[in-house]
């Protein structure tokens, strides 16, 4: 006979079964939209003659698991500072989810705009307002960005399985920082190189595998994700807004398959297409037929699971990067009051005080998560070396590690810390912004972050 201390924990478990609710369909909408900048606008080297090929802002916004979840991925050389405040804000706002649950991460492309209001706002003080960027061409696509997140959310369809895979990318990676015998950088091997003797060293150090995630309704596919690691230029300094080739392998997937495809930028900051590519203007579809082999490979390779909302996680570590010790306040302000700087120069000046600032202020940037099954999809700021990305493969060989870089441009290139140590461009003062301690403070975020 059961007691009645029994019969009594039966009702209780009974009535809290009742009031409990009940999981959240999981749904996902996809959004996408014409970035591309109005003619006579600040490309990031030039200003725009023509747009050659649309750039576009896309992603998806994820529902069911908590508030919405936003993936956006921009074909712009770089969103930083208050730029990324002023997409995550409005986007934030549209959809109704914390700001720190939307990620905006560019392809870097260089033919491309860049968007930052916090130097915007400090050149406006010595007359250059408009010098780096178009302030209400920005403006226009964070709100139509919104405004797209927000009937992506409306129609959002129901996600019932993931697919998972991967495809090994052919003769496009390639380590951009050559080093000699004494383990010190002799040569960087920058994305269009001439010299052959340049493009004969070996490929380095690279990841080679493109991953991609798919969302599914049943046997029908909603949307594919992707991220590869590399610089995506074959050439630039045309005037001629495009995506370049990473941007022309996604356009042609969307188109052969009819799904749509978001790409992301992995951690390409010391990696680039040098040893296969001359510069010559050819090359752009050759590099892009080959991005996408790889894309269709992941795509055949692609392996389903069903899937909940209680397979979803968002987790993110806030980290205060260290800033770099060549920044001094003194000597930025006075380069910012040089009559004699060009706009240009000053653009630089203005964004390396600002991060000073920032990291002075311990304004920290968020390194994210997102978990679906057994895929982890990691969200960093900078122009990241590859490192960053084999080392967080490695710390879980057990799950589907891929990850976004250039979210937050704000830092520069971030090197590991005997990058620093070994010279050559990317680790030098003019590119980066961090001290080498950056990759304690990061490897122990993407540590915790895997771990959750």
């Amino acid at each position: 006979m059961r007691s009645g201390i029994q019969i009594l924990f039966g009702i209780a478990v009974f009535i809290l079964s009742l009031s409990a609710p009940a999981t959240a369909e999981l749904r996902v909408g996809v959004f996408d939209i014409d970035a591309s900048p109005p003619i006579g606008s600040p490309l990031a080297y030039d200003p725009t003659k023509e747009v050659t090929s649309p750039l576009s802002f896309r992603g998806i916004v994820i529902a069911g698991s908590g508030s919405p979840i936003v993936l956006c991925a921009v074909d712009w050389i770089g969103i930083a500072n208050e730029g990324q405040d002023a997409f995550k804000s409005r986007i934030a706002a549209a959809v109704e989810t914390p700001q720190n649950r939307v990620v905006v991460h560019t392809l870097h492309q260089h033919d491309a705009p860049r968007c930052d209001f916090s130097v915007e706002e400090l050149l406006r003080e010595y007359g250059l307002s408009g010098t780096g960027f178009d302030p209400a061409f920005a403006y226009d696509v964070a709100q139509r960005a919104a405004v797209a997140v927000k009937k992506a959310l409306d129609e959002a369809q129901p996600v019932t399985h993931m697919g998972t895979g991967t495809g090994i990318i052919e003769k496009v990676a390639s380590n951009r920082r050559i080093l000699g015998e004494d383990g010190k950088v002799i040569h960087v091997r920058y994305t269009a190189t001439k010299d052959p003797k340049l493009r004969a060293f070996p490929a380095g150090t690279i990841d080679p595998e493109l991953k991609l995630l798919s969302l599914w309704n049943g046997e029908k596919p909603i949307v594919a994700l992707s991220w590869y690691a590399t610089h995506p230029q074959s050439y630039y300094r045309t005037g001629g807004a495009n995506p370049d080739f990473p941007g022309i392998a996604r356009n042609m997937r969307q188109t052969s398959t009819g799904v749509p495809h978001v790409h992301f930028n992995g951690a390409g900051g010391n990696i680039g297409a040098g040893k296969w590519n001359d510069g010559s203007h050819e090359n752009r579809q050759i590099l892009a037929d080959r991005v996408s082999a790889g894309m269709e490979k992941a795509w055949d390779s692609t392996k389903k699971t069903p899937v909940t909302a209680d397979d979803v996680a968002w987790n993110f570590e806030p980290v205060v990067l260290p800033a770099a010790p060549h920044l001094d306040k003194k000597t930025l302000l006075a380069e910012l009051a040089d009559e004699k700087a060009t706009p240009a120069a000053k653009w630089a000046a203005g964004s390396n005080l600002h991060w000073l600032r920032r990291c002075l202020e311990k304004d920290t940037i968020d390194i994210a998560c997102l978990s679906i099954g057994k895929a982890r999809v990691l969200h960093m700021p900078g122009e990241l070396f590859v490192e960053y990305q084999l080392s967080a493969q490695k710390l879980r060989p057990d799950l589907f590690v891929a990850m976004a870089a250039y979210g937050d441009y704000a830092p520069g290139y971030i090197g590991t810390e005997i990058a620093y140590r070994q010279g050559g461009y990317e680790t030098s003062e003019r590119a980066s912004r961090v001290a080498p301690s950056v990759e304690k403070t990061l490897m122990g975020a993407v540590k915790k972050l895997l771990k959750k």
